[in-house]
């Protein structure tokens, strides 16, 4: 079963997809996608694995996420991604910051056929961003704009959507 998980920033989704995982299944994997590059995101990675429970493996993997799914992926255990939206980033832009589009084609593409087809339960988390003002930069355009239809497709895949605010679960669609 697929699951989109998604909110704000700081809107306590992460926190909320953990506490499903551990209703879901005995064994979880957090899939991490995050990468420390500077010591507030080092301190953010660091939150999110004193919160987890030491029974979690944590498996640590920036950009080949749709692998790294068909890895771990097995019936009875539950993995949860966080977050789509650093992946996003990760597989998008390179280290220098110009966009990687055939990299960004080829692992959405493997993320979007992988899917569907693993066993177990998968939970997706993602930051929702395009609800504020369009930003004015064509890059910064182009990364909401890829955020929006990377969650659009996920969504339509999925089972069930959770809408995140203020540590609320909001459920948008549910298939049984």
């Amino acid at each position: 079963m697929i699951e989109l998980i998604l909110g704000g920033a700081r809107s306590g989704k992460s926190r909320y997809a953990e506490v499903r995982a551990t209703a879901l299944a005995d064994e979880c994997v957090y899939l991490a996608t995050a990468t420390p590059g500077d010591a507030e995101m080092a301190e953010r990675i660091a939150l999110h694995r004193r919160r987890r429970a030491d029974a979690w493996l944590t498996v640590e993997e920036p950009l080949a996420l749709a692998q790294a799914l068909t890895e771990y992926c097995r019936p009875n255990r539950c993995v949860l991604v966080d977050c789509l939206t650093l992946w996003l980033s990760n597989v998008l832009f390179a280290e220098d910051g110009a966009c990687d589009e055939p990299r960004y084609q080829r692992e959405q593409a493997a993320l979007l056929n992988t899917l569907p087809r693993l066993p177990g339960h998968v939970l997706l988390v993602g930051n929702e961003l395009g609800m504020g003002v369009v930003p004015m930069g064509a890059v910064t355009r182009r990364f909401v704009d890829e955020n929006g239809r990377l969650h659009q497709d996920l969504a339509a895949l999925s089972r069930r959507v959770v809408w995140v605010v203020a540590g609320l679960p909001q459920i948008l669609k549910e298939e049984n």
